[in-house]
């Protein structure tokens, strides 16, 4: 047994995320929870990933590419999975302390809790208003009973009897972990959200990649809440309204110019994309759902060093081999 609430299983979706997925992994095998199953599933990646993983004591599952969605992925994981806890983490995170773990499954005591989800952050090299979005939904302060869905499967974990009442919706382009939320609390759940139970995300995304990203999830969110609006009055409303937030703090924390290009460029595609995906009638083809998870460019990220505080046990990333630091 993994923990006092018992057995636990972590499911990492990956494709192609060899600069990162080692790093998490070694992070998981320094938890102060010990005995964790990890499944990770591939769908298709063409780099080192699978090499790397399979240094390490985990399960291997790999699907179609063409079958890919987020849910899909998700509902392969859990299929597999043995644990009563179902812990779901992106390939491209890593926990910041040894406690992670511990900290993001303690909400399970309370068993009206159905999720848990744990608090994200970017490093000192990721876009500035990236960082401010990360810093707007992921908050120093945790809640124990939330009162909307809002959750994140890239840092979350879920009761196994609740995910076989309720799959993981396998039709959404995105923003499965807020349907899936939003079902929960309707059987009279809670969704909890732990401050403590903090990884950092890494994303640094080309412009394609983030419009793909923001226009599969307003697709999704259209279909979530049907009676949601975003036109292009919205687009310019909300672009300016965030630029001029984010040139603001940026200006206070003095990196005003060197994060001018990003922020400009991110909200343009945040909004952009937002509002594309919004006025996307039909269905989702099988050539769109492909440009969404499967774009010509993958993105990369930099070095990962970030500022947090050092009061709790670090996790020490040094000793990871060269491709973890590319």
């Amino acid at each position: 047994m993994a923990s006092g609430l018992g057995r636990v299983s972590i499911i990492i979706r990956c494709c192609n995320e060899e600069h990162h997925i080692g790093r998490l992994l070694e992070g998981i095998g320094q938890q102060t929870v010990s005995g964790v199953e990890v499944i990770v599933v591939d769908s298709g990646s063409t780099d080192a990933t699978l090499a790397i993983a399979s240094r390490y004591p985990v399960k291997i599952i790999s699907i179609n590419r063409e079958d890919f969605s987020f849910g899909y992925a998700l509902n392969v994981g859990c299929s597999a999975a043995t644990g009563d806890l179902l812990v779901l983490a992106s390939a491209h995170v890593y926990p910041l302390h040894r406690d992670w773990l511990e900290r993001l499954l303690a909400p399970f005591a309370n068993e009206k809790v159905a999720l848990v989800y744990g608090r994200q952050v970017g490093n000192e090299l990721a876009n500035f208003a990236e960082n401010q979005v990360l810093r707007k939904w992921f908050p120093e302060k945790s809640d124990s009973n939330q009162d909307h869905p809002f959750c994140n499967n890239a840092n979350a974990a879920v009761r196994r009897s609740l995910w076989e009442r309720f799959p993981y919706d396998e039709t959404l382009t995105g923003l499965e972990d807020l349907a899936w939320a939003r079902q929960a609390m309707g059987a009279g759940y809670r969704i909890a959200y732990e401050a403590q139970a903090e990884v950092v995300h890494v994303h640094n995304e080309r412009p394609q990649l983030l419009l793909n990203r923001y226009r599969r999830e307003a697709i999704a969110l259209k279909r979530i809440f049907p009676e949601e609006r975003f036109g292009l009055l919205d687009f310019i409303h909300r672009l300016s309204q965030n630029v001029v937030s984010d040139l603001f703090h940026a200006a206070r924390q003095g990196v005003l110019w060197q994060s001018l290009p990003g922020i400009m460029v991110f909200r343009c595609m945040q909004f952009w994309g937002t509002y594309r995906g919004f006025a996307q009638h039909g269905a989702v083809t099988r050539q769109l759902r492909q440009k969404f998870y499967y774009p010509n460019e993958l993105a990369t990220a930099g070095p990962r060093t970030i500022e947090s505080e050092t009061v709790r046990h670090r996790i020490d990333y040094g000793a990871l081999p060269d491709r973890e630091d590319d």
